[in-house]
């Protein structure tokens, strides 16, 4: 267990103070991951981090090689420098879709070419440990090797969406498996506990360790293709050789430890369960839409998370959560009993969930206090309207808003006085008539209608009576 820290320790030491010259290096030669709209950071970050824990892995493997311990490791096969070479080569792809964006098709051969690395140097699925079932064709062997490390590598890929999450997850799996792969060891009766698997995973632990502190948010670099591709890998091998430390026919191995080991086998369901989840929900999301399957999109898990009101190390926190409770837990199956586990498992997936739906049901709980909701009320009865004092309404065609013109003022000057009537004496000519003596004959007055009583003169009837002849005979005598 000591050389298996140490290994460790190394590995991470040797990643931290890498990433800084390899973060420098980025600069320079401009890999650099541009604000993207499917991205969560605001502004573009260095990557190529897996080229600083490739390194850390390869110092690690080399400083075992000198230990007493790990040595027949790698005196009896080539197992370890072959998932170092497939972990160089699939490094360096990555860091050329860091520098110059491969498409899907390239990297996927890659990928493939990679697997076939492994399992050209031994490490690859033959056997399961349940009932000790040997897969006898060597091309179905190859096969499914292919299958579970292209599916891993891409998990990991698809995972990394956010800073600190890939890392993190991959170090929570690794240590989870390299507990149960070292029990694993120690049962079965055997008395050298190396093992390929304990050791890769211990050093994979290391460069994630050493990573996540430039890694975390705000973070300083990513770890891009580069790195995802390097853990993917790293960890499809250890997984898959745990089968070659695992002897169905040994008394120690009992079933339950069997059957914690076909997890990581078949697919890593336990450890990496959300990562192959978010894959496959991915993979057929685009292609229902006729997509790539490797088109990228803002549906992510850790999308969903930050859509639900998550702040960005909240959403990994949770994630790291769901990954330690479901790794842990299968692991747990290699020392305690099944009901203590899914006892175990199932507590702590209750806390996750309501973990995760908290800021949904805060921020819910939040509108219905902001808006209280109160009981419908009776309106009152109408009260009659108040008396009004009378006044002169305007008129009825006058437009509202206007005021009905003032009058003009009345004239002061009075009226012409009218002239009384005649007296009974005028009338029988004692009186000389208005205008006699003037000389002017009088006009014959208009008998078609009444006069008004101002225009009547007080004159004698239009006759020519004697009187009157006598009296204007007198006048022009005089």
């Amino acid at each position: 267990m000591r050389v298996y820290v140490v290994l460790a320790v190394i590995s991470a030491a040797v990643t931290a103070l890498s990433v800084p010259l390899v973060r420098r290096m980025a600069l320079v030669t401009g890999a650099m991951t541009p604000v993207r709209s499917r991205d969560i950071h605001s502004s573009p970050t260095p990557r190529l981090g897996g080229l600083a824990m490739c390194l850390g892995v390869a110092v690690a493997l080399a400083a075992a090689s000198q230990t007493e311990f790990l040595a027949p490791l790698f005196a009896d096969s080539h197992a370890v420098w072959g998932v170092l070479g497939a972990a160089i080569f699939v490094c360096l792809l990555g860091a050329m879709d860091d520098w110059w964006e491969l498409n899907w098709a390239t990297k996927l051969a890659g990928q493939i070419l990679a697997a076939g690395i492994l399992a050209w140097q031994g490490v690859q699925l033959i056997t399961f440990p349940i009932a000790g079932v040997t897969i006898v064709s060597s091309r179905i062997s190859l096969f499914v090797t292919i299958v579970v490390v292209v599916a891993t590598i891409n998990a990991i890929n698809f995972v990394d969406g956010l800073d600190g999450l890939a890392a993190g997850i991959v170090a929570i799996g690794c240590t989870a498996f390299f507990v149960y792969s070292y029990l694993l060891s120690r049962q079965s009766g055997s008395h050298d506990y190396a093992t390929l698997a304990a050791l890769v995973l211990a050093v994979t632990v290391g460069a994630c360790v050493g990573f996540l502190p430039y890694n975390l948010h705000p973070a300083r670099i990513f770890m891009g293709d580069s790195g995802s591709m390097l853990l993917g890998l790293l960890f499809a091998a250890a997984t898959i050789s745990v089968t070659g430390q695992t002897d169905p026919g040994a008394s120690a191995v009992s079933e339950r430890q069997a059957f914690a080991a076909v997890l990581p086998i078949v697919l890593p369901f336990a450890v990496l369960a959300l990562p192959l989840l978010d894959m496959l929900l991915a993979v057929t999301r685009r292609v229902r839409a006729g997509q790539s399957p490797f088109k990228a999109d803002r549906m992510h898990l850790h999308h969903r998370l930050l859509r639900l009101g998550h702040t960005q190390r909240r959403a990994v926190a949770i994630m790291y959560l769901w990954t330690a409770v479901l790794a842990f837990g299968a692991a747990g199956l290699a020392v305690f009993r099944a009901r203590e586990v899914l006892a175990f498992v199932a507590i702590g997936l209750v806390g996750a969930f309501a973990l995760t739906w908290a800021p949904h049901r805060l921020r819910r709980y939040r509108s219905r206090r902001a808006t209280p909701q109160t009981p419908p009320q009776t309106p009152p009865p109408p009260t009659p309207p108040a008396p009004q004092p009378e006044t002169e309404s305007p008129a009825a065609d006058e437009p509202a808003g206007q005021s009905t013109p003032a009058a003009p003022p009345q004239s002061t000057l009075a009226a012409p006085p009218q002239s009384p009537p005649p007296t009974p004496s005028e009338l029988d000519g004692d009186v000389e008539a208005p205008g006699a003596a003037s000389g002017i004959p009088e006009e014959p007055q208009d008998q078609a209608g009444p006069m008004p009583p101002e225009q009547l003169a007080p004159t004698s009837p239009p006759s020519y009576s004697p009187t009157f002849q006598q009296v204007r005979t007198t006048d022009g005598n005089q």
